[in-house]
């Protein structure tokens, strides 16, 4: 059904009612899938106010109506992880292993399936959402191999006496997705929670609600006990229900910065611990001897990777001053070469924005932008497919700004779009100071050939995840993350296992009391 699924969901259709996705056959028949998960199957919800309509970002319809869960379904959502919390953390790390292992190869075998899905909930590239899977399946993996490696350590004390130390689960683990990488995020979260012995009721955004459920379902069918993996749908108030549950360990988040404080705040109502991933005005260093082309290409990676709906990206592009002609004039060719149409053909480059709010707003930025003196190079302009069923899409051409300056609103805030600031620099002291003049700080790359400047730049450069000669690279086995308003923890890596773990120290006595009474 679900493969089917992927298939029809561009054929015209009504709307479908209730917390589900409705499509048509080539019959009158209704398919109806509910996109909650909890206590091991779809369910519907009983929430019926505050129903939200999900579009499809590549033509504008109306994919499926979403009821938020409510009291109830958090309630029964947290309570089916709660129990299911209580088998896993007990079995060896080998044994959740096998059931993770299970999981990616289900994930590899439905790779293009999911991946359609992905494209038409969030209107990306087909070429993209592939690879996206790919890293979800890899995430998977990663942790699945850490699982038995967790450890404590043994500490011997004086007569005969020591101490050891357990690194233990925490419990029922929340997450909290975003709307640029819905699948993908759900297997980040969801794969070092696993591996550590949690459990995990996951929320997608309410803008990208179908991907995630499909994710518990793979879990389950990889041997996963009931309630490992829950998805509850719905916002703001679903989000706070979660974030206040007595019965919730742990709080991972990926999202904006405001929404980033809220919930940490509520989270230290209960003192639970927090994952921020938030938002990014990463800076992109690019000196004049640097390889032009792998520059421009970076560039390009770091500017219109998912239409440019990406946190880490490099949005501010400094260029030393002797190379900028040469580099904004192929930049500029390149970005006009980028095709823009239907996300589930090969040949497409860039896609729909997830949703038309979204589209106007980016498109703000840019009329900002030439107000305050920026000009605009290419780009920045609505754009309509030929393709006549892709008309109500929300695609724009990808835009690059030059003549663009620090105090500029296009330069300072995060855009969340295909669109790229040039900035002009001098000397290395100079660029780094303007580099650093934000409160944020989530990404940076630099390009060059001087192996010296690239580390001693990286050195100075206040952002947790760094490039050097590339940009927009995260394979799992390394932490990503931010630095200052861009966040608290890290996911991928080994490092992530400290973040859904906690320490418990054992003293052990092997000889008498050594009492003062």
């Amino acid at each position: 059904m679900l493969q089917r699924l992927a298939v029809t969901l561009r054929r015209p259709a009504a709307a479908p009612l209730t917390a589900a996705l409705r499509c048509i056959s080539s019959g009158s028949k209704d398919i109806t899938v509910p996109l909650n998960f909890y206590a091991g199957k779809r369910r519907t919800s009983q929430e019926k106010s505050n129903i939200e309509t999900v579009y499809e970002p590549a033509t504008g319809r109306v994919l499926c109506h979403l009821e938020p869960c409510g009291a109830l379904e958090v309630d029964q959502a947290v309570e089916a992880a709660k129990s299911a919390f209580g088998h896993w953390s007990k079995m060896s790390g080998m044994e959740r292993a096998r059931i993770m292992i299970e999981a990616a190869l289900i994930i590899e075998s439905r790779r293009e399936e999911i991946a359609e899905m992905e494209v038409v909930n969030n209107g990306k590239s087909i070429t993209e959402a592939r690879l996206d899977v790919d890293s979800a399946r890899l995430c998977i993996e990663y942790y699945a191999g850490l699982a038995s490696t967790l450890a404590g350590q043994h500490v011997q004390l004086p007569g005969g006496s020591f101490a050891y130390t357990r690194r233990e689960p925490l419990g029922v683990c929340v997450g909290i997705g975003a709307w640029n990488y819905p699948f993908q995020i759900a297997a980040w979260k969801s794969a070092p929670a696993l591996a550590c012995g949690n459990s995990m009721v996951f929320k997608p955004s309410p803008v990208t609600p179908v991907t995630a459920v499909v994710l518990a379902e793979i879990y389950a069918a990889a041997g996963a006990p009931e309630g490992l993996l829950n998805v509850v749908q719905g916002g703001q108030e679903t989000g706070s229900l979660l974030c206040h549950h007595p019965d919730v360990a742990k709080v991972s988040f990926t999202g904006s910065v405001p929404t980033g404080k809220k919930i940490m705040e509520m989270a230290s109502k209960g003192v639970k611990p927090v994952t921020l991933e938030l938002g990014g005005k990463s800076p992109l260093l690019i000196f004049q001897d640097s390889d032009l082309e792998n520059a421009v290409r970076g560039a390009l990676m770091a500017n219109f990777l998912s239409q440019g709906q990406v946190c880490s990206n490099g949005t501010r592009v400094f260029v030393q001053k002797d190379i900028l002609p040469g580099f904004v004039e192929e930049v500029v060719k390149r970005t006009q070469a980028i095709e823009i149409g239907d996300p589930l053909l090969d040949s497409t480059r860039m896609g729909a924005l997830v949703s038309k709010p979204h589209l106007d707003r980016v498109l703000s930025f840019v009329e900002q932008a030439r107000k305050e003196g920026a000009t605009v190079l290419c780009g920045g302009e609505p754009f309509v497919p030929s393709d006549p069923k892709l008309k109500g899409g929300y695609y724009m051409t990808p835009c690059v700004l030059g003549d663009c300056t620090d105090e500029m609103t296009c330069v300072k805030e995060e855009i969340f779009g295909p669109v790229m600031s040039v900035l002009s620099f001098e000397t290395e002291a100079e660029v780094l100071q303007r580099a650093n003049n934000t409160t944020l700080g989530l990404a940076a790359g630099v390009f060059t050939r001087d192996v010296r400047r690239a580390h001693r730049v990286v050195e100075q450069l206040k952002a947790g995840s760094c490039f050097i000669n590339n940009y927009n690279i995260t394979p799992v086995e390394v932490p990503f993350g931010g630095f200052k308003m861009s966040g608290i923890g890290r996911e991928n890596g080994q490092v992530t296992v400290e973040y859904y773990t906690q320490l418990k120290t054992v003293f052990v006595e092997m000889g008498d009391v050594d009492s003062l009474f």
